[in-house]
């Protein structure tokens, strides 16, 4: 799955999104394979999109 097709506006807060990833990073042992390291990357734009909805609605 490509970052472009992740919905802006996550429907899953920041937190959740964060325990989610320190979760794989726990289970991979500190060294993510190819297919971990894909499904970080993709956690991580969903967590920012969190962070960003966040920001935008405190404004």
């Amino acid at each position: 799955m490509s970052p472009d097709l992740v919905t802006p506006g996550s429907a899953r807060s920041a937190a959740e999104v964060n325990e989610q990833i320190r979760a794989l990073w726990l289970r991979a042992g500190g060294s993510l394979s190819a297919q971990e390291r894909e499904q970080y990357e993709l956690l991580v734009v969903e967590w920012a999109a969190a962070v960003r909805g966040r920001v935008v609605k405190a404004a």
